[in-house]
């Protein structure tokens, strides 16, 4: 079946990948990020300061599909990689899509254990094809202290 744009197929399509401190979701199912972030900065003290981050970092992964024409139980899947191009353990769910403008939100609370300083990049799948990618960057900061 065809519509007056085209030919019956695409979707889903992304309405939102974004991190964020928070995020509150309403009854009505309206959800509101708070503190929407891309980078963090790593601080460490002391003329013994690692060279690199070895960190634990939680933040706040938000995505947000719109179905189009996908419909049915489909895998979205978020790959972390890191500024070297590791690929880090990947995270899964499973989700419904009904059709059309039906929307389907997901919130991730995200652990990236930093080892190393740079962008990293969160892949997001659908069905294990890539849709999007998220980038976080990590900063670290090594400040001596003077005597």
């Amino acid at each position: 079946m065809a519509d007056a744009i085209g030919p019956a197929v695409g979707g889903p399509y992304v309405a939102a990948a974004v991190f964020c401190e928070k995020v509150l979701q309403e009854r009505d199912g309206v959800a509101s990020l708070i503190r929407i972030i891309d980078r963090t900065t790593v601080t460490a003290l002391g003329k013994d300061a690692p060279e690199d981050p070895s960190v634990t970092l939680e933040q706040t992964l938000f995505l947000s599909f719109k179905a189009g024409f996908a419909r049915g139980k489909m895998t979205v899947a978020i790959q972390p990689v890191s500024p070297s191009g590791q690929r880090l353990p990947a995270v899964t769910t499973d989700v419904l899509f009904e059709g059309d403008d039906r929307g389907v939100n997901l919130v991730f609370q995200m652990k990236l254990e930093a080892k190393e300083d740079g962008l990293y990049w969160f892949d997001v799948s659908v069905e294990q094809q890539l849709i999007t990618r998220v980038p976080y960057r990590v900063l670290y900061q090594r400040i001596a202290h003077r005597s």
